[in-house]
């Protein structure tokens, strides 16, 4: 089946699929995007990416494409177009085209907005999970507004290659203050030896995750007490487990930290269980 893509009020051919050399994405990273989950053909927690995109829109100052239920049935038909069973749905959204200016362009100018959908293998996303995956920490250089989903990702990128360059699969930021901020695509969390699981509060400092949203309510149905406060490299390596969250990951078990092992170096019971519990609270469109 070939791929199909949708950009600005078309779907086109994914290899055909592309955007004005002005577009201010391209030139500025001035946009936003969301990533949504795909699971047996239906969107998971639409409702939620749909909220922070707003949000992310609205810190930027840019206008919204289109009403909530048109972009809701563009997400599906992109879904459908492209036989996603199980995978992501990417949405962007730009200030849009325009002469190059630093400044804002003129009232009016309408938002480029691109949506793709693409297939993951659950049976690999699973092996990662039963087996665990490897992090590494860098240095925290990013903006001091990564609360906003901007698709201004050079140090998310670079954060990312060198983590694959030492075999391992995430890394996480560590701020000034020595505290691990979040991964470069994913929310990260410990639990520790009294069963606290830890996390850092949702402020300017890391992205809000939906995945870390709905993981508060599995905690409260699992009688695990939460603590949102930072946690330093040393808190995370002698910690009892480790994992990481994102859409494309739900609940993925770190078993490695700077090549050192996570209590005894595989997944976590409590981990474990919270991934696989995890689908029964999310919503599903």
């Amino acid at each position: 089946m070939s791929r199909i893509a949708y950009v600005n009020g078309r779907y086109v051919p994914h290899r055909e699929a592309a955007v004005h050399v002005e577009d201010r994405g391209y030139q500025f990273a001035d946009g936003v995007y969301e990533v949504c989950e795909v699971r047996n053909g239906r969107l998971i927690d639409e409702r939620r990416h749909m909220e922070r995109l707003l949000r992310s829109l609205s810190e930027l100052r840019i206008a919204r494409p289109m009403s909530l239920p048109a972009l809701s049935i563009v997400l599906h038909e992109v879904v459908r177009r492209n036989g996603v069973r199980d995978g992501i749905v990417y949405l962007q959204v730009t200030r849009g085209v325009a002469r190059r200016d630093h400044a804002f362009p003129p009232p009016g100018t309408r938002p480029a907005i691109v949506v793709t959908a693409s297939r993951i293998d659950p049976a690999k996303t699973e092996r990662y999970a039963a087996e665990g995956i490897a992090v590494v920490t860098l240095p925290d250089n990013r903006w001091e507004r990564v609360d906003i989903k901007s698709i201004s990702l050079l140090p998310n990128v670079l954060a990312k290659q060198v983590a694959r360059e030492q075999g391992a699969r995430e890394a996480w930021f560590v701020g000034a203050d020595g505290t691990v901020t979040e991964g470069s695509s994913s929310n990260a969390w410990i639990v520790t030896s009294g069963n606290e699981v830890l996390t850092r509060k949702a402020d300017h400092a890391i992205l809000k995750g939906i995945t870390r949203t709905v993981l508060l309510d599995v905690l409260k149905a699992h009688d695990l007490k939460l603590v949102e406060r930072p946690f330093t490299v040393a808190e995370a390596i002698a910690a009892r487990e480790a994992f990481i969250t994102s859409a494309s990951q739900t609940v993925m078990p770190v078993v490695r930290i700077d090549g050192k092992p996570v209590g005894n170096g595989a997944p976590g019971l409590i981990s474990t269980a919270l991934r696989a519990d995890f689908s029964r609270y999310t919503e599903k469109s």
